[in-house]
């Protein structure tokens, strides 16, 4: 755990320089040597932090010449005058192929013995009908979880629990209206595009580049609310860069617009740490947070959660506060008990040594 504790607090030191601007772009960071002795640590604990930075696209490893910096904050959209600036290149995302049947599946006897000790906690209480966003017992057990596990600081209050993401989708278009215009990754996940024509949004594809949605596309459009799924998108597999994260927030400020995040599957990462959201990047209310528990315990399990930014809340109650919560009581409370007793993220950090040890072997 301290070892841990070493990497990570090199990673962030050096992912703040770089955020900085202290290592501007295509600036060689020190050896790993040099590092270690600047910092007190072991040249194996830099090289554990390097790696993280290079899984985020901060910086590129290149052969006999070190680590480089690909993280570029600058304006790289186009403006009166100026010419769009291509977007830095991508160090590539250890991804591992999407194929559930091969990982370790959530254990039935864990989820069986969950029931039946919700079951007999709860009693008749599980006749209750859940309030319109959700039990609170499952609400406050994703907040604690995600202040946990991503380093995201929430209230129970921001969350809205639905029967599965695409029930979200549905909810954002009833908030938003259908007179904006929504712009959805090309290719993406086909029920995305689908739930929102469907509730009657005016939608626009955008193409997919090498990192993330092509900047012309995004800059010279006329959305206001952008869906888009950074960690691994469907089926390319295209992972935005930490620069691209950082152009979407950007958008979102310079556009009065709003980002949907869609962190579809985002906790298996073979990664040594959990994936930087945007949501915990924005600092002014711009982000939605989508994810769904059917990949993390499984497809029998339907329900998902959206974390809204405070100051959205109200619109949320005013556009759909009539919606009632359709995943039942019992559902919810047993979700959140596997939380609460760790069994949740003990699948989790199974998955993620799993996908690790393949990503070697291949």
């Amino acid at each position: 755990m301290e070892k841990e504790k070493r990497y990570l607090k090199v990673y962030d030191r050096v992912r703040e320089d770089i955020i900085s601007g202290r290592y501007p772009v295509d600036t060689k960071l020190p050896s790993k040597r040099v590092m270690a002795d600047s910092m007190g640590v072991s040249v194996i604990t830099v090289e554990h932090a390097y790696e993280l930075l290079s899984e985020e696209g901060y910086i590129v490893p290149r052969q006999k010449s070190g680590y480089f910096v690909t993280f570029d904050d600058t304006d790289i959209y186009s403006l009166p005058g100026k010419k769009a600036k291509a977007p830095a290149p991508k160090s590539g995302h250890p991804s591992v192929p999407h194929t559930p049947s091969d990982e370790p599946q959530f254990s039935y006897s864990i989820y069986a013995r969950t029931v039946r000790k919700v079951l007999s906690d709860y009693g008749e209480y599980l006749m209750e009908k859940s309030p319109k966003n959700g039990m609170f017992e499952l609400r406050n057990a994703i907040a604690w979880y995600l202040l946990r596990s991503r380093r995201l600081e929430v209230n129970p209050d921001q969350i809205i629990i639905g029967a599965g993401a695409e029930y979200l989708y549905g909810l954002i278009v009833q908030t938003f209206g259908r007179d904006v215009v929504y712009g959805v990754e090309s290719p993406s996940y086909q029920k995305i595009a689908k739930v929102y024509s469907a509730g009657g949004a005016d939608l626009k594809m955008l193409k997919l580049g090498s990192d993330g949605i092509e900047s012309s596309l995004l800059w010279d459009s006329s959305i206001k609310i952008l869906h888009i799924t950074p960690y691994r998108s469907f089926p390319s597999g295209v992972t935005a860069s930490a620069s691209k994260k950082r152009e979407y927030l950007k958008w979102s400020r310079k556009n009065d617009g709003y980002i949907i995040e869609d962190d579809f599957e985002s906790e298996f990462t073979p990664s040594r740490k959990p994936e930087e959201t945007i949501f915990s990047l924005d600092g002014e209310g711009r982000v939605i947070y989508v994810n769904t528990f059917t990949r993390t315990i499984g497809s029998f399990v339907r329900c998902a959660y959206m974390v809204l930014p405070e100051a959205l809340t109200g619109k949320f109650t005013e556009m759909t506060g009539f919606y009632e919560c359709p995943v039942p009581t019992l559902d919810q409370l047993v979700i959140a008990s596997l939380i609460d007793s760790g069994d949740f993220e003990r699948h989790i950090n199974r998955v993620r040594r799993y996908n690790r040890n393949k990503l070697f072997m291949v």
